[in-house]
């Protein structure tokens, strides 16, 4: 993972609760009930994150999360139609997402955790397809860890020390 430390002084986010987990951890005097919150949070222009939060009450654990996905906020490189540069495939754990470049007016197909993420990055048209595990968790972070391996053309051309318009021909 690129770490670009991104300042959210001045943003505008955006959050989204995308599981509310119960954990119980069985101890001597009986059940101890906690709960695992997966937040992931946007400003709609490029910029998305999400995080794990865990506390003994619900509010608490979504706070938490949302602090999280603030400090692994990560840039998307979008093209002029508000998609991707090029499709991609994301992969954490044992699942998988395909994220493909979508014309104009396609809007979001996405399943739930992908189209979440989608979303809050601010973009309006893609098409996806979980692979793999249905794990929320493991599914935000494959679309999020696809999403930030994206190059935008200008990149590419400069890597390889050719133009931009011999890399889109």
């Amino acid at each position: 993972m690129r770490h670009t430390i991104i300042d959210v002084s001045n943003m505008e986010l955006n959050d989204k609760v995308v599981a509310i987990k119960r954990v119980t951890k069985v101890v001597k005097g009986g059940r101890n009930m906690r709960f695992a919150a997966l937040v992931v949070v946007g400003d709609g222009a490029g910029h998305v994150g999400a995080g794990l939060g865990k506390a003994a009450e619900v509010p608490e654990a979504i706070r938490k999360g949302k602090e999280d996905a603030i400090k692994n906020m990560v840039t998307v490189a979008t093209d002029e139609n508000n998609s991707i540069t090029h499709d991609i495939i994301g992969k954490f754990g044992s699942a998988s997402v395909l994220l493909k470049k979508a014309p104009d007016g396609t809007g979001i197909i996405a399943g739930g955790p992908a189209r979440i993420v989608c979303e809050l990055a601010g973009i309006k048209n893609i098409r996806t397809k979980s692979l793999g595990s249905n794990n929320k968790q493991n599914v935000v972070l494959a679309t999020i860890q696809g999403l930030e391996t994206l190059k935008t053309p200008e990149e590419v051309a400069k890597n390889r020390g050719k133009s931009v318009e011999e890399i889109l021909a």
